[in-house]
């Protein structure tokens, strides 16, 4: 499939095009067919260098599957990732190690991502010593900069994970990140293990990071207030693939698939004046990814079905509006 936001004004950095990852399942005994598990299933998407693409879902429909994939993390089962005009899915190892320097990514917990036995100074300056990019004083200045950019003392540099706070950390896993001065970044769920106050403070530095750095972030989150909040561009995530994608103000205000308006019906409203707004409740649960529904995979679950063809046939993803795609029979 051709990348959909190919046409947009400004340059593409990353394009995803009909990516897919499957994980094979264990053989049953003396049952040949091996399933396998659609993680992610013709996903296609691009991102703009300098902007915010968003990626949101249930848990388990293949979001951070998708970000691994991108980096080549995981290797996809079949499809084109570009980075920068250059197709990564057919690069040796030397070359994908050079690329490498330029697309990072930092993780949900800032703890486990984070070796307790070495320091602070050794965590982030270990992408310096793998890439042979510094050593030594210069090393330890450029340790020193970051940190500071970061919003932590250089200080901290002899000081070990434990010692810090949930935000301090990821504050660390960030730098770790910028170490090598990269163009692009997937952040899955960066701030959901913090306290509010501590994500607001997250949020707001990855969003002066973007501005100072010209970065091109991949915001994966279940959260859609935070999604709102950091990303130009908006694709909703079910079951391996995307099901609607649109400019952020247009997909929070005209939703056009029954999933997005579900999940945008599940957003606490602080507003006592909006308290009156539908909730919308799914029936079920995310349906198995190595047995999925056949036709719209959302059939199972859609409060607007509308019969066999839902059943029976896949809904391309197309442009309903202006720049607003969605997979639905309903605007197909």
């Amino acid at each position: 499939m051709l990348s959909i936001w190919s046409l947009r004004e400004l340059q593409n950095l990353i394009d995803v095009i009909d990516v897919t990852k499957h994980f094979p399942l264990a053989a049953m005994f003396l049952v040949r067919k091996v399933d396998v598990v659609r993680a992610v299933d013709g996903v296609s998407f691009s991102i703009a260098e300098g902007e915010t693409l968003g990626l949101v879902g249930e848990s388990g429909c293949g979001k951070t599957t998708t970000g691994r994939t991108v980096l080549r993390l995981i290797e996809p089962t079949s499809g084109r990732i570009e980075f920068d005009g250059q197709d990564i899915t057919k690069i040796s190892e030397k070359e994908l190690r050079a690329v490498r320097s330029k697309m990072q990514i930092v993780f949900q917990d800032p703890y486990s991502s984070l070796n307790p036995r070495w320091t602070v100074g050794n965590i982030i300056g270990e992408p310096l010593n793998l890439h042979s990019l510094a050593r030594g004083d210069e090393a330890r200045n450029r340790i020193a900069e970051i940190l500071s950019v970061v919003g932590l003392s250089p200080e901290f540099m002899n000081r070990y994970p434990h010692e810090f706070s949930g935000g301090q950390r990821q504050r660390i896993a960030i730098a770790r990140a910028l170490i090598l001065r990269p163009k692009f970044l997937v952040l899955d769920e960066p701030a959901s293990a913090l306290d509010v106050s501590v994500q607001a403070q997250i949020l707001n530095l990855l969003k002066r990071l973007q501005s100072e750095f010209k970065l091109t972030y991949l915001f994966i989150s279940h959260d859609l207030s935070v999604v709102r909040f950091m990303s130009n561009d908006v694709a909703v995530m079910y079951l391996g693939k995307i099901v609607e994608y649109a400019p952020k103000a247009e997909l929070f205000t005209s939703p056009l698939h029954p999933y997005t308006e579900a999940l945008l019906s599940a957003i606490p409203v602080p507003d006592p004046e909006h308290r009156g707004r539908k909730r919308i409740i799914l029936p079920g649960t995310l349906p198995n990814p190595a047995n999925p529904p056949t036709g719209c995979t959302f059939h199972t679950r859609c409060p607007a079905y509308i019969g066999e063809v839902c059943k029976l046939k896949e809904p391309a993803l197309t442009e309903a509006k202006s720049g607003h795609f969605v997979a639905c029979h309903l605007f197909n």
